[in-house]
């Protein structure tokens, strides 16, 4: 196991060729692709989107989307990180959990971890988030994780409000 973070209650890993059934169980849940706008339909195209959109990451940029788990057992329950979108010419935080971990503050805790690696760690200068207008929950975590409120806008088709972190460190 590849531990990228290792938190009070969580170890964010990155993931493997293998992961390609927790990406669909995680995925195959309508609530939880519900703001998404990206459900998975089946194991084959789970593992099309590992192999073709989350591993990638980790070789071309040194981060990603890190599967979360909870300690000590270390069960799944979704994943967090950060993914470059040079197409947008920014580092997304973004994050995904299994109903069984909503409201227990694991996105939180996760989301912070991953915005901390990535001033501390990757040296980057700024990180968006971003939570489509009716996900509250989402956007309470980005609210939570001190990121700043600056605007709505359409991305990828859908109506998201965006918030940032820029690194103190290189202010």
């Amino acid at each position: 196991m590849n531990v990228i973070l290792d938190t009070d209650r969580l170890l964010l890993r990155t993931f493997t060729t293998d992961d390609a059934r927790l990406i669909y169980e995680l995925n195959a849940d309508p609530d939880v692709t519900l703001y998404t706008g990206d459900p998975v339909s089946d194991l084959s195209h789970a593992q099309q989107v590992l192999d073709q959109v989350i591993l990638p990451q980790y070789a071309l940029y040194n981060h990603g989307r890190w599967a979360v788990h909870v300690k000590p057992a270390l069960e799944f329950i979704g994943w967090c990180g950060l993914k470059n979108r040079p197409e947008r010419n920014e580092i997304d935080l973004g994050y995904r959990y299994l109903k069984s971990a909503w409201g227990k503050g694991y996105a939180t805790e996760a989301a912070f971890a991953c915005i901390k690696y990535g001033f501390e760690k990757l040296g980057l200068y700024r990180i968006v988030g971003r939570a489509m207008p009716g996900n509250v929950a989402s956007l309470r975590v980005l609210e939570k994780c001190q990121m700043t409120y600056i605007g709505e806008e359409i991305v990828d088709g859908h109506p998201a409000k965006t918030y940032e972190s820029i690194n103190p460190l290189i202010l």
